[in-house]
């Protein structure tokens, strides 16, 4: 990465955006780029200035200690950092803030004239909203895309949801307005477990987001994080009747119908791609058996 004009030029970089409040479930989505910033080393080079678009009394400052004497002020913002994946041929600009109080068109176009100035090629928008879903099957993800040719690609289900929207839907229609190749996943998480941290749901994102760059995420301990998740979801099942009831309601509902198995091709190219992300031999597909 090479400065220039105080923003560095990057390769073919593609932006991953999330935004805490109304599109964060769980903290789900915020979760996912916090765990790229940390597993990738992202260093930060910019911010939005928040004075135009927080509401103080309701994303209120924090005060900080230094050395025990100075005293420092964070104020909520948008911070944009940059991460050079390990392996990767192309840079990431991971975008994680708050959802603005006020002036979102303004707040939108903020975003996409730092994008611009970055040279990013390709928006990902990660949002996690509370549903009706079992916590026992893998979570559902929806979402929208710019183009049909790249929802196709990457098995985009439309969201068929009718309502009040949050930053991140606003940001997906003016990034498309810009001519920006723009994609959200939104995961669906357990309304009845909605506590957060939600690493099940996380996980699901970045999983997504592997698809989208073509390489490899370090999960770290997410796995762990997530089996012990629905540990905790499945006790205060046994413990409630009506907690277990319904989650078997959702089941059923859910139902075998609705979970169409792979082909052998598909399994062959997924685990192909699995194993070309790690650097590994796909060996022979399902048609050379």
């Amino acid at each position: 990465m090479t400065e220039f004009d105080g923003l560095p030029l990057l390769r073919s970089p593609v932006a991953i955006a999330a935004f805490e409040g109304w599109n964060d479930a769980a903290d789900a989505s915020t979760a996912a780029v916090e765990h790229l910033e940390q597993v990738w080393e992202a260093k930060e080079v910019t911010s939005i200035d928040p004075e135009d678009f927080y509401d103080f009394q309701v994303s209120r400052p924090t005060i900080t200690m230094a050395e025990g004497e100075t005293r420092k002020i964070e104020w909520p913002t948008t911070r944009f950092t940059v991460a050079s994946p390990p392996g990767a041929d192309r840079d990431v600009v991971l975008i994680r803030g708050i959802e603005p109080s006020m002036r979102w068109r303004t707040f939108c176009e903020s975003v996409l004239e730092i994008c611009h100035s970055l040279e990013v090629n390709r928006i990902v928008l990660l949002g996690a909203l509370l549903a009706d879903v079992p916590y026992t099957r893998p979570l559902p993800i929806s979402g929208t895309a710019s183009h049909p040719d790249m929802a196709e690609k990457y098995k985009v289900v439309p969201t068929r949801y009718d309502g009040p929207t949050g930053i991140v839907g606003v940001l997906q229609e003016a990034a498309t307005r810009a001519d920006l190749d723009a994609l959200s996943f939104w995961v669906h998480v357990p309304h009845y477990a909605n506590n957060p941290p939600c690493p099940k749901a996380t996980l699901s994102l970045l999983s997504r987001i592997e698809d989208v760059l073509d390489l490899p995420v370090p999960m770290a301990d997410l796995a762990e994080q997530a089996d012990d998740w629905e540990k905790r979801v499945r006790a205060a099942a046994e413990q409630d009747a009506e907690l277990g009831e319904y989650v078997r309601e959702l089941e059923e509902r859910v139902g075998d119908a609705g979970i169409q198995p792979l082909t052998g091709d598909e399994i062959a190219s997924e685990f192909e791609k699995y194993l070309r992300r790690r650097g590994g031999s796909a060996g022979p597909t399902a048609g050379s058996w």
